[in-house]
């Protein structure tokens, strides 16, 4: 290995590794994108399901609360003593009912513990609240 003279005359005896760390990377950025395909699974021949729609009824209930405060139980405009009737008539046919609670952003939030209250005194235990996913 023979040094290189620099400009001021001195010998320039230092290891320029920038080439080096280049090859790193790409061998890197290989080795992952060669690891993510290669790992990938196990094949097997899947079933196919019917593109039918069910006949099943869906057992989940949505409360909808809109921007006027106005109350749906799926798409039916109800008050809070129908809600409550018809929330007791499903308890009763399915102890395990399902519901959702869709508010608006510029209702007042008494409205929302509202039902959340009357789900709690009908001891519904399943239940989620529907918000927008934030896109980034």
């Amino acid at each position: 290995m023979s040094a290189s003279v620099n400009d001021e005359g001195g010998v320039y005896d230092e290891i320029n590794i920038t080439p080096m760390l280049d090859l790193a990377y790409v061998l890197l950025v290989i080795f992952i994108i060669m690891t993510t395909a290669v790992v990938q699974g196990i094949k097997v021949n899947l079933p196919k399901a019917s593109a039918q729609p069910t006949l099943a009824e869906n057992k989940t209930k949505a409360i909808t609360i809109t921007a006027d405060g106005t109350i749906f139980l799926d798409t039916f405009p109800v008050s809070m003593q129908e809600l409550e009737t018809l929330l007791r008539q499903y308890k009763a046919a399915d102890p395990s009912l399902p519901i959702i609670i869709k508010a608006d952003a510029s209702i007042q939030y008494q409205r929302v513990v509202d039902i959340l209250d009357l789900a709690g005194r009908l001891q519904i235990t399943q239940l989620g609240l529907v918000t927008q996913k934030i896109v980034k």
